[in-house]
């Protein structure tokens, strides 16, 4: 992460969206390609090749697929992954917001997944063949880490080596955890929620897990969503007896960050508490990790172990405050040239 600097974005110029991305179908043969290119990414698992790729492919691609694309069953709509939906869907209100905003440049607005479809550097081709000058990048990831937002700068940086001297300049946003316009989305979905179905004693905050050594090797990503959990919960007027910070999706055998949200939901039902509300702050759209990992596997889990209510709340999704914080974040928040 080097120096942040502002840079205006003008009429005519691109914003990319990315996300992380999805398999084209919950099938084991989709999720097995899909898998096969984000557990590639050495970004996304830090072991030796040489170490890694007989496991990868004489293992994990030869069990996972199965049992993933089950997940991904579970929850896949008739329009398709909701990951899928909810950023396309994304990318078509923002153009909407910035078209009807008479005070804010035009903007040519597209969405592309760092894995699988549609790829950063189609779209970044597309958005130049459209005589886009600049091409400003916002992954979709509020706090930052190596493994996902230094994930897209590498693809960007390729793009960069290898583009013609006539192509985009671009531009990446490495974070927006305390953003005030998405603390304040945040705030307004839970207080949404709390308004058509009361509140739960306890407002679980579940961001997704990390390796404890690639914090140990300087990534910022714990100590962003700690201040993401802390703002937001002042925003709310949450004492600390009120929520509780954990994270999820753990892999491998390796030590991840704690406290882990399904082991801490245990305890939190064996300890009395009947109803918990659970936010993914780090996750803007509804995807497998939010829907099926904590809406039903961590669901089960709290209700047998003699919690009554288990409410997960929606991720940001298309709601109209994260609209006009996508559209602030995407004009005015500073940036890094590629």
């Amino acid at each position: 992460m080097g120096t942040e600097t502002p840079w205006p974005v003008n009429r005519g110029d691109g914003i990319l969206l990315v996300n992380l991305g999805t398999p084209t179908a919950p099938t084991p043969a989709a999720v097995r390609r899909y898998l096969a290119e984000f557990l590639a990414d050495p970004r996304v698992v830090e072991l030796p090749r040489l170490l890694w790729w007989p496991i990868l492919h004489g293992l994990v691609l030869r069990l996972r697929p199965r049992r993933s694309a089950e997940k991904y069953a579970a929850i896949w709509t008739p329009q398709g992954s909701p990951l899928a939906v909810h950023s396309a869907l994304q990318a078509e209100r923002l153009a909407e917001h910035f078209a009807s905003a008479p005070e804010s440049p035009g903007q040519q607005v597209a969405h592309a997944m760092r894995y699988g479809v549609p790829s950063i550097s189609e779209t970044i081709a597309q958005l130049a063949a459209t005589g886009c000058s600049k091409v400003r990048v916002v992954p979709l990831y509020p706090q930052y880490a190596r493994s996902t937002t230094q994930s897209v700068r590498d693809v960007l940086d390729a793009l960069r080596a290898t583009r013609p001297a006539t192509g985009p300049a671009l531009e990446m946003v490495e974070d927006f955890h305390l953003h005030p316009a998405y603390i304040a989305a945040l705030a307004a979905g839970v207080r949404r929620h709390w308004a058509a179905h009361g509140s739960g004693e306890i407002l679980l905050m579940s961001f997704h897990g990390l390796p404890r050594r690639a914090v140990q090797r300087g990534d910022p990503y714990e100590r962003q969503c700690q201040a993401t959990a802390q703002r937001l919960a002042q925003l709310l007027e949450l004492d600390a007896t009120r929520y509780r910070l954990t994270f999820q999706s753990r892999f491998g055998r390796a030590r991840w960050l704690e406290p882990y949200t399904e082991p801490t939901l245990r305890t939190l039902a064996r300890d009395g508490v009947r109803r918990v509300d659970v936010l993914c702050p780090g996750f803007v759209s509804d995807c497998l990790e939010t829907l099926e990992e904590i809406g039903l596997a961590a669901r089960a889990v709290f209700l047998d172990s003699g919690g009554k209510e288990f409410h997960l709340l929606p991720c940001l999704n298309e709601s109209p405050e994260w609209i006009e914080a996508l559209a602030q974040i995407a004009l005015e928040h500073p940036a890094q040239p590629v």
